[in-house]
């Protein structure tokens, strides 16, 4: 390698080897996953009715061909837009890849979702024909649609026409209790008017749908601004659920339970594809609740646990935590509360070096969960099989040097096809780099340090300043709960860096304690000129539980304003 190819910040993954993979369309990974682990145990879901569904991944492989039968009886076709809104339930597993038999394109929506913003899913996402779970906690999805669309509720039979959302023919609701009525159907109905007659031509229609055909839209968290629909390939979907096996280093009898949605991409191929590619059982839990969650993972032997920061906090919280028997955990991350519960003991590592986005399907750096601490400590990854990692400048594109900071550019296997109703020219470079606006640098060693968002990056006095560093230090610092660092603009530096910190309960922190354990650990232009002490109420958050850092820059602005 010459010195010039050294000092470009453009650093190729392996080749991908597809052939040690599987099938790349959603599909077959459902095929060939199926085959594979024959006659254990797929799912399992306590429901609210008390009852307790188990599936074999037999029974998943026909449960899903029912649904997709049911969808072509309907007529969807290749690429037809099916929307599923729904919880983490059975029905929402073989929904999703029902579509993919069908041939359609699962978009996958969220039940987070305001209702402004379920209109804008079903518009934005053209769903033609929509798969819904009834009610979500307080939300009334059935009689929010019939409101949204009156047709529904007034015609008995026969697709619909609406000029509101003239895409949409059709409704199945996945109903707790008595149907809706109208032109929705039951589950039940739904799924008994599928003809076996059409089995030959869903076998065809299966055969025919190719890895680069449109298989999944995701929606982005709307951290920043609106939701954006983010169209992936079948092979782009089925890569990440084949690796994530790998990255996890997991066994085949890995029992994996989350409450967080197979909405979220991270979910859908963190959670639910590497699980059934190991062979393993995901534990169901339609919406997060500590009490149940903390009863599934003894009693269905969980050793699997996946969730957002918080939530490990709030089930640390949970009276019930301590006296709960949590021996089965296994693959437990490392800042988990989890991790020094007395009842597990484990030295699997979490593979937190990694870096990636909806755009990319999850992750696109990474290293996995074996690798040794010299390698993985301190960055983010490297790329990818199949994938390439660039930093340029954010204003003029110009590819940089190795270890100057510049944003953030991506392509490769699992990167996106689009975003729907936004231009190709729009969204990647004349070289198909996707520009993801976070910043970070290439190491000499070809490793990825990713800083975080450009705009949520601090410039204080001539310096670039990463607030996901100075989290990572004082969330450390004992009696902080959680911590958000932003800038605040001031008239000589620039922008000042502070950190808004909600402490636990019964705590004594004040501002000096906490600048003072950041100074022992970050250099001095890092340290927060300020530290607030906010209520966790005070930090809006996105529907993934990630703060908007614009909200809580605002706050900070005015508190030290004296507003």
């Amino acid at each position: 390698m010459t010195d010039q190819a050294l000092n470009e910040s453009t650093v190729e993954g392996k080749p991908l080897d597809e052939e040690s993979l599987g099938s790349l369309t959603l599909g077959g990974f459902l095929r060939d996953v199926c085959r594979m682990h024959a006659g254990r145990e797929a799912l399992v879901f306590h429901a609210p009715s008390g009852e307790v569904v188990r599936w074999t991944y037999d029974e998943l492989w026909a449960k899903a061909r029912a649904v997709a039968l049911a969808l072509l009886a309907r007529g969807v076709t290749k690429e037809t837009r099916v929307g599923v809104l729904a919880t983490n339930r059975p029905e929402w597993i073989a929904a999703a890849f029902g579509v993919a038999l069908a041939g359609g394109t699962c978009v996958a929506m969220s039940t987070f979702a305001s209702r402004e913003e379920f209109e804008y899913q079903l518009r934005v996402g053209d769903v033609a024909f929509l798969i819904f779970e009834r009610a979500v906690l307080k939300r009334e999805f059935a009689a929010e649609l019939q409101q949204l669309i009156p047709e529904f509720g007034e015609r008995p039979t026969g697709p619909i026409r609406s000029t509101r959302l003239p895409f949409l023919r059709g409704a199945v609701c996945i109903d707790e209790g008595q149907p809706v009525g109208g032109a929705v159907e039951s589950w039940a109905d739904f799924l008994r008017s599928a003809p076996a007659s059409l089995t030959p031509l869903m076998d065809a229609i299966g055969a025919e749908v190719a890895p680069t055909d449109r298989g999944i839209v995701f929606f982005s968290s709307g951290t920043t601004a609106k939701p954006k629909a983010i169209m992936h390939s079948h092979r782009a979907a089925a890569i990440q659920c084949w690796r994530w096996r790998r990255i996890w280093c997991l066994d085949a009898n890995v029992r994996t339970w989350t409450a967080n949605g197979f909405f979220w991409s991270g979910n859908f191929a963190m959670a639910m594809g590497c699980t059934l590619a190991a062979g393993g059982c995901l534990v169901l839990q339609r919406y997060f609740a500590t009490d149940e969650a903390l009863r599934l993972m003894q009693v269905e032997r969980v050793s699997l646990p996946l969730a957002w920061p918080h939530q490990w906090a709030k089930l640390a919280e949970d009276p019930a935590y301590a006296g709960t028997d949590l021996s089965a955990l296994h693959y437990v991350p490392n800042a988990a509360p989890m991790r020094t519960h007395p009842t597990v003991n484990t030295d699997w590592w979490e593979p937190v070096a990694a870096y990636g986005n909806t755009e990319t399907l999850t992750i696109n750096t990474a290293w996995p969960s074996d690798a040794s601490p010299e390698v993985r400590e301190g960055n983010h990854g490297e790329p990818l099989p199949g994938n390439t990692i660039r930093i340029v400048d954010p204003m003029t594109g110009r590819v940089l040097p190795r270890g100057q900071s510049g944003e953030i550019a991506v392509k490769g296997a699992t990167l996106m096809l689009g975003y729907l109703r936004i231009p190709v020219e729009d969204t990647f470079d004349s070289e198909g780099f996707f520009r993801t606006g976070d910043g970070g640098f290439l190491d000499a060693q070809g490793r990825l340090h990713w800083h975080g968002r450009l705009n949520d990056i601090v410039k204080t006095g001539g310096a670039n300043v990463s607030p996901l560093e100075i989290n990572e230090v004082i969330a450390e610092c004992p009696g902080v709960k959680i911590v958000a660092t932003v800038g605040v603009p001031h008239d000589t530096l620039g922008e000042i860096v502070v950190a808004c910190v909600v402490a636990e309960e019964g705590a004594t922190l004040d501002e000096n304690s906490v600048r003072a354990y950041a100074s022992e650990r970050l250099s001095s232009y890092k340290v927060p000129r300020r530290v607030l002490f906010v209520a966790e109420s005070d930090l809006a958050l996105s529907v993934s539980n990630k703060v908007k850092t614009g909200a809580l820059r605002e706050l900070a602005t005015k508190r030290l304003a004296g507003g």
